[in-house]
């Protein structure tokens, strides 16, 4: 039985939060308390990258997902209700495909190497070496391998997912204009005709 330490402590509890939280964003009525509380899940899983050294995905999970995901779903509620209607008869297909992809992924991390495990396959490839010896104190100077990684030698790579969802974002907001603009009543048809009484 491994031995319980503070981060295996601090990483149960993060997990335990996500749970509840997903459970009740599952149930809950009302859009803008699930949209806030989608927000916190990122935050939570952003701290849990953390924990687990994986700094560059927690940035990233808690500047798209806790940041622009909720700014543009609240955006979006602007133009909805907030509340969700109850559905008219109960949706079992949903819940039987969410239960046999659920289990599928369960099923595919079985043969997943430990967390931290020096002879995964992804450590054994060649240019691992080249990483670990020349990167940190040669080449990059950064602390993080994996933000060395991603800033440098994949620097462009980088890029273009950074303008993809920047992209993204300008679209959904010009169309939620326009979807704004259209939805307006028109002040022309509003105003009575002169001499009409």
């Amino acid at each position: 039985m491994p031995e319980v330490t503070v981060e295996l402590f601090v990483d149960i509890v993060l997990f335990s939060f996500l749970v509840s939280i997903a459970l009740t964003i599952a149930r809950i009525r009302n859009l803008f308390v699930a949209v806030m509380l989608s927000g916190i899940f990122s935050l939570l899983s952003a701290g849990l990258f953390t924990v687990m050294d994986a700094v560059d995905v927690a940035f990233t999970e808690a500047a798209v997902g806790a940041g622009i995901s909720t700014v543009l779903m609240l955006l979006t509620l602007d133009l909805t209700t907030e509340q969700e209607t109850d559905p008219i008869q109960p949706q079992i297909f949903p819940l039987i495909v969410a239960l046999c992809t659920g289990g599928a992924m369960l099923y595919a991390t079985q043969d997943m190497p430990a967390f931290g495990d020096p002879s995964a396959p992804v450590h054994q490839h060649p240019l691992a070496d080249h990483f670990i010896n020349t990167a940190l104190q040669v080449e990059m100077h950064v602390p993080n391998m994996v933000t060395s990684v991603l800033g440098s030698y994949r620097g462009y790579d980088t890029l273009g997912e950074t303008t993809v969802v920047f992209t993204a974002a300008v679209a959904v907001m010009l169309l939620m204009r326009g979807r704004r603009r259209f939805s307006q009543p028109s002040t022309i048809d509003a105003e009575p005709e002169e001499g009409v009484s």
